[in-house]
């Protein structure tokens, strides 16, 4: 058995973020009804973080601001937990609607200690809503521990999304049709 929940599993910063912009727009231009989170795209050259780092509503276009400066000497991550978990009530109402797929930014550093969003994406996988999201290879053990070793890794390509989506689609139809 395998869960509506797919990761894409990278090894390079960033890439994932616009993958997951660009099919958040292809499945609702296609009439699906998406909701979740997706990160601003990410400059092509990296320090040791993201100077500016924004989750994005996918439904209403709010911003939650999830980086923080520690000024120009830190060498230390400005990920701003208190971000993340404002940005968290995006996931526990897009739960509360039942849309026909959620997306999760990633799984990252915050959810492989088991906060973050690591609740949300739990309780949307124990609902049953398709959930994609991005994990970068460095917490990859710790994803397949969360999801029980069912959730599908596809490598960051828009192909592979695209065809994931195809089969959560068909899964969809089968039980919408269902008396």
């Amino acid at each position: 058995m395998q869960l509506p929940l797919a990761a894409i599993v990278h090894d390079e910063p960033g890439i994932a973020n616009q993958l997951l912009s660009d099919f958040a727009a292809r499945t609702r231009a296609q009439g699906w009804r998406v909701r979740g989170l997706v990160q601003n795209p990410e400059p092509a050259e990296r320090s040791v973080c993201y100077h500016h780092m924004e989750l994005i509503d996918i439904e209403l276009g709010e911003r939650y601001l999830i980086s923080q400066n520690l000024g120009s000497g830190s060498s230390a991550c400005c990920l701003n937990p208190a971000g993340v978990s404002a940005a968290s009530v995006v996931l526990r109402r897009a739960l509360d609607e039942q849309p026909d797929l959620i997306i999760a930014n990633r799984f990252g550093v915050l959810e492989a200690e088991g906060s973050g969003l690591a609740d949300e994406i739990a309780a949307v996988v124990q609902a049953g809503i398709p959930l994609i999201t991005a994990v970068a290879r460095r917490h990859q053990q710790a994803w397949e521990h969360f999801s029980g070793g069912w959730a599908l890794a596809l490598p960051p390509e828009a192909e592979a999304l695209d065809a994931w989506w195809h089969t959560q689609c068909s899964a969809l139809q089968t039980a919408k049709a269902a008396p």
